[in-house]
């Protein structure tokens, strides 16, 4: 049950949890409107719609193992995560307005551009806080459950982050229904105000004073060495990373796709915040008891069940490219109580396969290449969810529009949609459940090791 001796008091844990309002926004906002604020305010082909936002990711997946590796040499030198997550928290917020800031009259390609700049800006800002973020909890506590305790919390503030962003987002946009551009700068300049909030107050919790040494590189070259060397000596490390790279690229295929449904199946723009609220007042109530259930069957067997609920409710959404219809709203809810647990639990893991490395290698702390590494597959995964959205609009004749124009879909286009928000996630997380298979890092492995718990 781990040591039990290193509980975090409360507000530590909730002041870490926060931090999930900034990740958790980021993540959210842009995953559900921005293709589809390229496409159907800018004008642009939803190809490259999907060009943009997946080479902003790309970005990001390639910055994020050398970040790790700086955020390690940063714990070295002067005790703290802190510096570089302040960085991130700052920027943040502001290259996030400038994504959605894209002045009027510009063209198809010239506003194209302008995104792509300003969202990889944002990313490069969102690497530097969420990869040291990641890092933190392998370095707060050596307890096996603690650790899936400060993640439960973590994924409660994640639900709340995609209610507020998935569902508030959009109704600020919709205040402004006859300039939809001025829309999307308010929604944006008020979810950069709660990001800022979100990754402060998570700056606070950044531990002081390592106790161990870390072993840093000194190039970007030796931070990618380092990367590929976790992935080859950890195989715990990797069955989880390629589980939650695919569950990601399910997950995020279906919400680039959810602004879509709700627009072209249900005919109604606004119903993606009904959608957003299936989705979350399940998630909200099950967050715990996801740490319940995995107290008592272990993280590894909850997290496979949680996965096939999910996969449950892929497959019966898949009934609606029959029979299109509000009733979707149920397998949804059904969705969301087990992404409570898709989140909760690869995430409370992390730290446990961090620890396991740190005891088998002679005292290590990688926590900065783990973290790295992880946030890297893990935007990658999110990332081809809008890439592939794109590929089966375009094959299936979308019709991309600007603001003022009123398009009509054909059927095909219909059905790639309601497809890319069933049927192809659903293919996705049965391949996770095979490389969850290959996880075999249980708890008595965990207890006992050395800890890589920093005092604050």
């Amino acid at each position: 049950m781990g040591s039990g001796v290193n509980r975090m008091p409360r507000g530590q844990v909730a002041r870490y949890a926060i931090g999930s309002l900034g990740t958790g926004g980021f993540a959210t906002l842009p995953g559900l409107v921005l293709v589809y604020y390229l496409t159907d305010s800018l004008g642009v082909a939803a190809l490259a719609a999907g060009a943009i936002v997946t080479a902003a990711k790309v970005w990001d997946v390639l910055i994020d193992p050398v970040i790790g590796g700086v955020s390690d040499r940063v714990l070295a030198r002067t005790g703290s995560r802190r510096r570089l997550m302040l960085i991130g928290a700052l920027g943040l917020p502001v290259a996030f307005v400038l994504t959605f800031a894209v002045p009027g009259g510009l063209g198809p390609v010239a506003s194209g551009v302008w995104v792509l700049v300003a969202f990889m800006l944002a990313a490069t800002f969102f690497s530097m806080f969420q990869v040291p973020y990641i890092a933190l909890p392998a370095e707060l506590t050596d307890d096996y459950r603690e650790r899936t305790r400060i993640l439960s919390w973590r994924v409660v503030l994640l639900t709340v982050a995609i209610l507020l962003f998935g569902a508030g987002g959009p109704e600020l946009r919709a205040l402004f229904p006859d300039d939809p551009l001025l829309g999307y700068l308010v929604m944006a300049i008020g979810a950069a105000a709660v990001l800022a909030i979100g990754l402060l107050v998570a700056c606070t919790v950044a531990p002081q004073r390592p106790l161990l040494p870390v072993r840093a590189g000194a190039s970007i070259a030796t931070h990618y060495r380092n990367g590929i060397l976790v992935l080859r000596e950890s195989r715990p490390f990797r069955a989880l990373l390629v589980t939650f790279m695919l569950q990601g690229l399910a997950t995020g295929l279906m919400l680039a796709a959810a602004q879509f449904v709700a627009r072209w199946i249900l005919n109604d723009e606004t119903a993606v915040t009904a959608l957003f609220l299936a989705l979350i007042a399940p998630a909200l109530l099950m967050a715990p008891v996801w740490k319940l259930i995995a107290d008592r069957v272990g993280k590894e067997r909850g997290f496979r069940l949680a996965t096939a609920l999910f996969l449950l409710a892929t497959m019966v959404l898949a009934i609606m490219v029959w029979a299109p219809g509000w009733w979707i709203l149920a397998p949804v809810g059904l969705a969301g109580a087990a992404y409570a647990g898709m989140q909760t639990l690869p995430m409370a893991m992390l730290p446990d396969v961090i620890a396991h490395d740190h005891s088998t290698t002679g005292g290590q702390n990688r926590s900065g290449v783990f973290s790295g590494v992880w946030t890297a597959g893990e935007t990658a995964g999110m990332a081809l969810g809008a890439t592939v959205l794109s590929i089966v609009l375009a094959l299936t004749g979308y019709i991309e529009t600007t603001a003022d124009v009123e398009a009509v879909q054909p059927a095909a286009a219909l059905t790639g949609i309601a497809v890319s928000f069933s049927l192809v996630p659903a293919v996705l997380l049965a391949l996770s459940l095979v490389s969850l298979a290959r996880y075999r890092l249980r708890e008595q492995d965990i207890i006992g090791t050395s800890t890589l718990r920093i005092p604050v």
